[in-house]
């Protein structure tokens, strides 16, 4: 009903899409105007404009840049009161966001203009063999690294051939309506739904360009490395000739300068992974000079889907060893694990018969000794057992477990105990849950074990009854240590027999992972390609090797971490391509806030999507498939069939290869060949079986007369739980005006058919006498199935959601604590952070001494944290409230570090003078202990400025190191505690109580716990610590590391936050990492130097890279 009223709104007021193309073709015909106009430009007035452009922005900003720049010096040169210094900072982040504001302002009054300006470069590079014009310093710096940009005399010459990705292309391309309504639409902070073959990566040139001129930076992100360096490559030439400078994270090694120099130019190209480690590496750092990134201020997403949903809970994570981290229980309870899982399948299969005989004797019911109740515990058994799911395919089968199962979870499923009880474990495969029963714990429990060892113990209700006990302090603090100490010890184990149950019942090889090399590696479920680097997460990638007998890899603990949806949530203006949004717009909006656009195609699509075509089984379907086939090849069309995993894939080559029928496979096992498979098959009677490889990216094109024969023929083996992916498979064929088909086969035993309306089209094939082998065809079972993926992709869009709120806890503690970082970095609200320290702790200390009223222990608390004798009384602790106390002991503890601070420039600059003048021409840099007398932190200041300085700039920066080195302790422990926290909350659900509530709560009192532990820790050494190095010539020389990631960390994906909450690995787009061949021209150091110059290149920009 309710799609029936939106189709007849859409007919009385037009679509979305339709309102959202016709408000900006008024701003297309006027791009189209100035792109008339500026034909009649020379080629350096063309150029000139983008100084035009940045001069205009930097006019509209002056006023606002006035402000911030005044009220900053301001805050840091004048001694102001806290509240005043709190005051300055909120206005300047108040006017950087109004700056933000501004510069959409400006940049929607250029648009027109400037795509205009992108479009005319277009088409001179198109028509144009070589454009030559005056040589500015940035063509001549560009001529030294870029052998295609030739510097002859005073002009600098741009060709319209260069190498991309190791092959040479040609500049052929103007933008056309349809592109420039899909850059308008990036602009606005959109999604561009654009289909296959439009141009998304022209049509990225536009807002690139027009963002670029605000200086702030832009960041294209791609879905692989090989796309990041080939569109740089490719689009660069077009923005290094109008003035813009271009580079590719990818190319250059973290931690370098070549990485850092990259984030500095105008537009940088990069993988969505390397964006985000840059992020997290640079909150690892320790001086702001080591930082890479700066401001995240624009994102264009390439294929935005794949990005932002698809990958959406993927974290990333800089970890490291443990301690007794290679520990672990999987290949300890591994055998009896083995034993249950063999056991439960012969009790599986005995009621699989059971059923099948009494459903022949007609004793279909729900009660004990019928078949209906055989059937239902058949099927929670062991769900993807081929006999049963071949058994349900029957007419009528499917129809007996419904009801059954309907009976059992009735009165919120009162009965249902009853029905697994003769079960060993149950599996809730559409939850992706397993959950052992009494006999499956009996089971697993071995003789003289005690028969609690896999049972979790109430520890409410222990601890309860140890605090009535008789016993003293000590004994009753004991009791209770040893039953925590049990409940971990039997969660972990617990957690270990429910990821190896899972790896022996829902995760099958070749079909969610595959393995190589003697390592599990997870198969991306929508492309069907490998995933490197990425693992399942809590425990189940380890639980996968045990099962398959490959080394388990050691556990390790989270340095740093964060999701892509919340990485991307940071940026000030986000955008998007991709050629299937629309089924996830509601998401997108949700989420992320981005509107998405479905912009028309250039020409109109001649490509026949046909109904799908019903089997009953598997078998039958295949058969079709090949048959189909073998009729296409005969016709000499081209055939792609897209399977949804490598054992499918497999199958189908091999009936194919029984009929001596040529053919290319391209799946996992096989993914190097991608290239040369693509490249064939186009071509006529090539048949390419591909498990949804032949997606983003790539481009078939069609063979000689293939378009007049009907095109590249589609053969869908299965339809896909997210209509996003067939839509994809579909879109390989019917490119730009091409003509093509795409047919779907289902049967009722694929697994979304078997999980989501089966029962509904095997009652209407029961109903019209459909025997085996006959098939059926009709758009309202295509619609059928469509509903069916509709209710898998909001169980994942729920599940993502929920997951979601997990995440934002950990997100809002990451932003504070990066803050704090970034400020000890910087430096510029050290001093405002450090006085909010002071007043916290003040604070804390005064309110426990409130409470206590103990004012001896209060004393001693300010002596202990603060370093300082407080002349506060016990009467004023008994009449002054927390808050003048706090007032009162903070202005004690600021003057104590006032003068803590003169003290330790007056103690350390005579030091500092005579390293400077006895060897200030040997060092830069130099090293100073110091100590609070149990420990040592080495400080690393300039020396100049400290000289120079009089010693404030070793004060300085010995607070920024202090501040640093505690942060980054405290916060890795924090980190370890959330990991260990969203374990344990899972539990919560056996109580009735929500995981989430408890999760936001402890997450909650841990985040204090660790502020806390910050607060004193930093204000206990700044209070206490000295120099104690008095001697010259015991100042070391400080000579700075080659900067490299410590062996000991490393970098990975996981697979999700919450691997409990949803299965394994969230499908993603990781193309294989295809390296480009770089056909680089080496210069010789007595060479003339490319910028024209006329030096030799060792004396010029040789010299330069040289240093």
């Amino acid at each position: 009903m309710l799609n029936f009223l939106q189709k007849g709104l859409s007919k009385i007021f037009g679509s979305k899409s339709n309102r959202d193309v016709k408000s900006v073709e008024p701003i297309v015909a006027e791009i189209n105007e100035h792109f008339l106009s500026y034909q009649n430009f020379t080629h350096d007035e063309l150029r000139q404009k983008t100084q035009d452009f940045k001069y205009r922005i930097q006019e509209y900003l002056s006023e606002i840049d006035q402000q911030i720049n005044s009220l900053t010096e301001k805050a840091e040169t004048e001694e102001l009161e806290l509240d005043d210094k709190e005051t300055i900072f909120a206005q300047v982040d108040k006017l950087k966001k109004e700056r933000d504001e501004a510069i959409e302002e400006v940049l929607n009054e250029i648009l027109p203009e400037a795509f205009a300006v992108v479009k005319e470069a277009a088409r001179r590079f198109s028509t144009n063999e070589f454009i030559r014009v005056k040589a500015t310093q940035l063509d001549k710096d560009l001529a030294v690294k870029n052998p295609h940009i030739k510097i002859e005399g005073e002009d600098a010459v741009y060709p319209n051939k260069w190498t991309a990705a190791g092959g040479e292309i040609s500049w052929n391309m103007v933008h056309y309506d349809v592109q420039l309504i899909g850059g308008i639409v990036l602009h606005r902070g959109k999604i561009s739904e654009m289909a296959t073959g439009e141009g998304k990566t022209l049509v990225s040139t536009l807002p690139a360009y027009l963002n670029a001129l605000a200086g702030c930076g832009v960041h294209i992100v791609t879905v692989n490395d090989y796309l990041a360096r080939r569109d740089s490559e490719w689009n660069g030439m077009l923005f290094n000739f109008l003035g813009l400078t271009v580079d590719c994270i990818d190319k250059h090694e973290p931690h370098t300068d070549g990485r850092k120099n990259a984030y500095l130019a105008d537009i940088t190209y990069g993988t969505n992974n390397e964006f985000g480690f840059d992020y997290l590496r640079d909150n690892m750092v320790r001086t702001a000079e080591e930082q890479v990134q700066r401001k995240l201020h624009f994102a264009m997403v390439d294929e935005v889907d794949s990005v932002l949903i698809d990958d959406a809970r993927t974290p990333l994570i800089i970890s490291g060893p443990v301690p007794k981290g290679e520990d672990q229980m999987f290949l300890e309870l591994k055998p009896r694990i083995e034993r249950l899982v063999a056991t439960q399948k012969r009790v599986a299969q005995q009621f699989l018969l059971d059923a099948k005989k009494l459903i022949a004797e007609g004793k279909t019911g729900a009660k004990e000794g019928e078949g209906g109740l055989a059937l239902l515990r058949a099927h929670r058994g062991l769900p993807k057992n081929s006999a049963l799911i071949k058994f349900l395919s029957e007419p009528g089968m499917k129809q007996i477990l419904m009801k059954t199962e309907n009976y059992y979870l009735q009165d919120q499923q009162k009965e249902m105990p009853t029905c697994d009880a003769e079960l060993y474990f149950v599996i809730d495969e559409k939850n992706n849950q397993i959950d052992l029963t009494d006999k499956g714990i009996e089971l697993i429990t071995s003789s003289g074990e005690e028969k609690d060892f896999f049972v979790m113990p109430d520890v409410g209700a222990l601890i309860a009854e140890v605090e009535h006990e008789a016993l003293s302090h000590e004994e009753k603090l004991s009791k209770k240590d040893e039953i925590l100490t049990d409940f971990n010890i039997k969660s972990e184990r617990l957690h270990t027999v429910n990821q190896l149950l899972k790896a022996y019942c829902l995760f099958d090889k070749d079909i969610e992972y595959v393995i190589m090399d003697g390592k599990v590696k997870i198969v991306d479920e929508q492309t069907g390609r490998i995933m490197e680097g990425r693992r399942y997460s809590d425990g189940l990638h380890q639980a996968i090797e045990a099962k398959e007998n490959v080394a388990i890899e050691a556990a390790t603990q989270t340095f740093a971490t964060i999701t892509l949806q919340n990485f991307f949530r940071m940026y000030h203006k986000l955008c998007g391509m991709t050629g299937t949004a629309e089924t996830e717009a509601s998401e997108f909006w949700e989420i992320y806030k981005l509107d998405t656009v479905v912009v028309p195609t250039n020409k109109a699509t001649l490509r026949d999507d046909r109904e799908d075509l019903i089997f009953k089984t598997k078998r039958e379907k295949y058969t079709a498939i090949i048959e189909e086939i073998i009729k296409l090849r005969e016709e000499g069309r081209p055939v792609l069939v897209g399977t949804t995993n490598v054992e499918v894939s497999e199958l189908l080559s091999k009936m194919l290869s029984m009929r001596k029928i040529p053919h290319n496979v391209l799946n996992a096992k096989q993914h190097q060949r991608e290239a040369e498979v693509v490249a064939q098959a186009g071509l006529s009677g090539q048949i390419t079986i591909a498990t949804n490889m032949a997606g983003r990216g790539t481009d078939i094109k069609l063979g000689q007369g293939i378009k007049d024969i009907g095109g590249l023929a589609i053969i869908g083996s299965e339809r896909h739980d997210s209509r996003r992916v067939d839509r994809q498979l579909r879109g390989r064929a019917g490119r730009q005006g091409d003509t093509g088909s795409t047919q779907f086969y289902s049967s009722l035993e694929d697994d979304l058919m078997r999980l989501f309306g089966s029962d509904r089209i095997a009652g209407m094939m029961d109903k019209m006498g459909y025997k085996e082998g006959e098939v059926i065809q009709h758009s309202l079972v295509t619609k059928s199935i469509e509903r069916a993926q509709k209710k898998v992709e909001e169980n994942h869009f729920g599940t993502r959601k929920r997951l979601l709120e997990y995440d934002d806890v950990m997100n809002a503690q990451r932003e504070v604590i990066y803050k704090r970082r970034q400020h000890a970095l910087i430096g510029e609200r050290i001093t405002f952070d450090l006085i909010n320290m002071y007043y916290d702790l003040s604070f804390e200390v005064c309110n426990d001494g409130k409470i206590s009223q103990d004012i001896e222990a209060f004393k001693l608390d300010c002596i202990r944290f603060l370093s300082v004798d407080t002349a506060i009384t016990a009467d004023d602790l008994k009449v002054k409230s927390v808050d003048a106390l706090a007032d009162h002991l903070y202005r004690e503890v600021y003057q104590k570090y006032v003068r803590k601070s003169d003290a330790i420039m007056k103690e350390a600059f005579p030091v500092v003078k005579d390293v400077y003048e006895q060897k200030g021409n040997q060092f830069q840099n130099i090293v100073i202990p110091f100590t609070d007398g149990s420990r040592n932190i080495n400080v690393v200041a300039n020396l100049e400025k400290s000289y120079s300085s009089k010693g404030k700039e070793l004060v300085k920066v010995f607070e920024q190191n202090i501040i640093l080195s505690f942060i980054d302790h405290h916060w890795k422990d924090h980190l370890r505690q959330m990991d260990e926290l969203k374990h344990s909350v899972q539990m919560a659900v056996h109580e009735q109580k929500d995981p989430l509530l408890i999760f936001k709560f402890e997450a909650f009192e841990l985040f204090k716990q660790m502020l806390s532990a910050i607060n004193k820790d930093v204000t206990t050494f700044l209070m206490k610590g000295s120099l104690p190095v008095q001697d010259a010539n015991q100042i070391q020389q400080h000579r700075q590391p080659i900067r490299k990631v410590a062996e000991k960390t490393k970098e990975s994906r996981g697979d999700g936050t919450m691997e409990d909450e949803y299965k394994g690995a969230e499908a993603a787009d990781t193309r294989e990492k295809q390296q480009p061949v770089r056909a680089e021209v080496k210069i010789g150091r007595n060479d003339p130097c490319p910028c024209g110059s006329g030096k030799k290149y060792k004396h010029c920009h040789g010299k330069e890279m040289a240093s």
